[in-house]
């Protein structure tokens, strides 16, 4: 469902790092259980949001391994056209990005603002709500780390065609990149179970 050539999002774009996994299994450091960045179980996701006022535009999603500057930078040139404005909170991760001459970076520092996460990037905050609500309405909650991605890709797919009024359209666009897309064999779907 993800077309690699497809357009990067652009104009104000709002991104932010949310965990994806259900609760952790007893994992305990010093007697209390690892949360946030620190849990075992839990996948993080980078989550790009367009907008334009309160309506949300096309989104964008990856699994990462931290949210590091490396990988948080990589997401966003990957997926966010230059000559946007990037709203992301006080996270460190995304300082590279105030010094690139590309984007114009609007940081929504959290601590001290008196204001909650979900306040400040309501839009990306949305979408994660979404998302999970989607997971555990949809799927019971019951998705593989390994198969988060394609996940990811699939409820991309359907939120950003949400207004489409030509539905045999979406389905055509569907066919299209089934067809025009390598295909996963299914020794590199049990490979990637085993791994």
């Amino acid at each position: 469902m993800n077309r690699p050539e497809r357009d990067k999002l652009k104009g104000d774009v709002e991104v932010d790092e949310t965990l994806i996994g259900g609760e952790e299994s007893g994992v305990k450091t010093d007697g209390k259980k690892k949360t946030g960045r620190g849990s075992i179980e839990k996948v993080l996701v980078v989550v790009a949001t367009e907008y334009t006022g309160k309506q949300i535009g096309r989104v964008r999603f990856k699994c990462i391994e931290s949210a590091s500057g490396e990988n948080l930078m990589e997401f966003i040139e990957d997926n966010i056209a230059y000559g946007s404005t990037v709203v992301t909170d006080g996270w460190s991760g995304y300082s590279a990005l105030s010094e690139s001459e590309n984007y114009t970076h609007e940081k929504k520092i959290i601590a001290g603002s008196g204001m909650e996460a979900h306040q400040l990037l309501p839009h990306v905050h949305m979408i994660d709500s979404l998302l999970k609500r989607w997971m555990n309405g949809t799927h019971q909650g019951r998705i593989s780390k390994k198969h988060l991605e394609f996940y990811l890709d699939e409820y991309a797919f359907r939120f950003n065609r949400k207004l489409s009024t030509h539905r045999g359209k979406i389905f055509y666009r569907l066919i299209q990149q089934a067809v025009s897309i390598q295909a996963l064999t299914y020794k590199e779907i049990v490979k990637r179970k085993k791994e």
